[in-house]
C-alpha cells in the first residue's frame, strides 16, 4: 500500500502539520487505525504535562457510591464516573484478574 503525506490540523493549537508517509507506515505496522490529531509540539506538551507533577484534577461525585473523589480528566454529562472503588467493580473481569497479578 502506498502512502502520501497528509495535511491535518491540530485539535490543541488549530496549526496545520504533516502526516507523512513514513509515519503512516508506522501507525499501519503497529494496527493504529486513528490518525493523530495533535501536532508534534502539542503531543510534546501534552505528554510533559501528564510525566509531570501539574495535572489538573476535576472534584466529582461517584455515580455508584455517592463519595467525592477526584479524577485526571473533565467529566462528560453523558457518562458516568466512578471513584476508584467503584471503578474497580466495573472493570472487565480480565482486567481485574491482570490487576492482581
Amino acid at each position: 500500500m502506498a502512502f502520501e503525506d497528509k495535511t491535518l490540523v491540530c485539535k490543541d493549537c488549530g496549526k496545520e502539520f504533516i502526516f507523512s508517509a513514513g509515519e503512516q507506515e508506522f501507525y499501519a505496522e503497529k494496527g493504529f487505525e486513528n490518525e493523530p490529531v495533535r501536532c508534534r509540539d502539542c503531543r510534546d506538551k501534552r505528554r510533559r504535562n501528564r510525566d509531570g507533577e501539574h495535572r489538573q484534577m476535576f472534584t466529582v461525585t461517584c455515580a455508584e457510591c455517592g463519595k467525592e473523589t477526584e479524577v485526571p480528566f473533565e467529566p462528560k454529562n453523558d457518562r458516568p464516573v466512578y471513584c476508584r472503588d467503584c471503578f474497580g467493580k466495573h472493570r472487565p473481569a480480565r482486567s481485574r484478574e491482570a490487576a492482581q497479578f
